[in-house]
């Protein structure tokens, strides 16, 4: 199951650096290929809140096995894609796997580990999920550098393969089924909600706020959202059971997930446009700096682990947040002449923010929840993070875009010197200096936040009827 959630956060890496080279290849603009990276997200927050019905219905290994296959399907697709939208209609496939795998990995280890374990099992995961996103970028340079980019996709194939024969010899079931029945109200208004929601935040990137598609899809999914929790509430056998909510710290932690998942998401978006659009480094070279910060973050999580298990998760999550907000800053005032070795640096100090309190955070919020909610739970606050991220790369997009045609324009007004394409470099960088303002501000929401966790213990499965 590590190896399926490998190459699936693998794939997802690859656009970090991709992006770009898509730009070109299809003659696409920055917020329409954010659409490889934000429909990405828009299936998983779709996808993710049917899993809490799909682990209660189905098989660890009739699960795990779909997703595989699903995964497989997309993979092809992508590869033998001639233009934007099938490209697009491949990724929307995978993406449909990760919304399954994922919370399927959480929820085996919260059912073969006891709490007091939990932050272990869950570095060693990390190590392993973690190194994904370390070779992706670097990776994906090299292939875009030396071979068409279309490699990218066909060399994964042969590994999916032996994922899903292997899952088919080796996979266990690790939880107990029951015929649960489909509530197709709540898919629907699931599914509306969320893709409408998700949808418009990703469309202002096009379009910008006040555009009329953008206002009535946020409005639509609001309302439609607001329907499906009356729903969940209402029911019996809720396919969301929202008693998670009742919970404090399960609460507070995805909430604390959901703002710095928007601080997470600007690497990768800012960061490759910034490199290769206005500074002109390869992918390649893109790829390698963020190789580093990459790998110290993977090196970490299992010693991570370890001291959440011993300490829990409010300091590590504290000390994480003031490092991301320090290395954050030194990325606002970004120009053509900052140093490749010193953006090394600044991007491997953030990285080992994150490593302090990705694994912590959203172990400590699920450690507090009866057993019988560890699928909804986990669900939740997938869900909630793909949402969070979705927005927070289209808000982020958004004031990139706007603030580089506003820069352009006071250099033109102030006959500034320079070619067009100089000024456009120029309006550029400081346009993505100023995303990393808006970054550091919901940064130090995160930080206000997490001074309220407390370390809980779990919660008795009597707790749910008698809040």
């Amino acid at each position: 199951m590590i190896l399926g959630a490998f190459f699936t956060i693998f794939n997802q890496t690859t656009m970090t650096i991709a992006l770009p080279t898509f730009m070109n290849e299809f003659s696409i603009d920055a917020a329409t290929g954010q659409w490889l990276t934000t429909g990405y997200m828009l299936v998983n927050g779709v996808l993710i809140p049917v899993t809490g019905f799909l682990m209660k219905r189905f098989t660890t290994r009739q699960l795990f096995q779909t997703s595989m296959i699903i995964f497989l399907t997309g993979t092809i697709i992508s590869a033998v894609a001639t233009n934007f939208p099938i490209l697009l209609t491949g990724r929307l496939i995978q993406a449909a796997s990760t919304g399954i795998t994922m919370p399927l990995l959480m929820n085996v280890v919260l059912s073969l580990y006891p709490p007091h374990k939990r932050g272990t099992a869950m570095g060693t995961i990390g190590l392993a999920i973690i190194f994904a996103p370390a070779i992706g970028p670097t990776l994906t340079g090299y292939v875009l550098d030396v071979y068409p980019w279309q490699v990218l996709f066909y060399g994964m194939i042969p590994f999916i393969l032996i994922i899903i024969i292997c899952g088919f010899f080796f996979l266990k079931n690790v939880s107990e089924t029951k015929k649960s029945k489909l509530d197709v109200i709540s898919l629907v208004l699931s599914t509306l909600g969320f893709g409408s929601l998700l949808f418009g935040f990703s469309e202002a990137g096009n379009e910008g706020w006040a555009h009329i598609e953008v206002i009535f899809s946020i409005v639509l999914g609001v309302v439609t959202l607001g329907l499906f929790v009356r729903r969940q509430i209402i029911s019996n056998d809720p396919f969301l059971d929202l008693r998670a909510f009742k919970f404090n710290m399960y609460t507070l932690t995805t909430i604390i997930n959901c703002v710095i998942t928007m601080v997470m998401y600007a690497d990768m978006i800012l960061l490759p446009l910034y490199l290769q659009n206005a500074r002109g480094f390869t992918a390649l070279e893109a790829g390698l700096l963020m190789l580093p910060g990459a790998l110290l973050m993977g090196l970490l999580s299992p010693l991570v682990g370890k001291l959440f298990d011993r300490y829990g998760a409010k300091w590590l999550t504290i000390l994480g947040i003031v490092i991301i907000l320090m290395t954050t800053y030194t990325f606002t005032n970004l120009t053509d002449a900052t140093s490749y070795t010193y953006l090394i640096l600044m991007y491997a100090g953030r990285r080992i923010g994150m490593a302090l309190f990705l694994m912590p955070l959203q172990t400590a919020g699920l450690n507090q929840l009866p057993a019988s909610l560890n699928a909804h739970g986990t669900a939740i606050s997938n869900t909630a993070r793909q949402v969070a991220g979705a927005i927070g790369t289209s808000l982020l997009v958004t004031i990139m875009t706007t603030r580089t045609k506003d820069h352009l324009q006071e250099m033109v007004a102030a006959s500034a010197e320079g070619t067009k394409e100089h000024l456009l470099m120029e309006a550029s960088i400081q346009g993505i200096s100023d995303a990393y303002v808006m970054i550091l501000v919901i940064g130090v929401i995160s930080l206000l936040l997490s001074i309220f966790i407390k370390r809980v213990e779990q919660a008795p499965e009597e707790s749910i009827a008698k809040q």
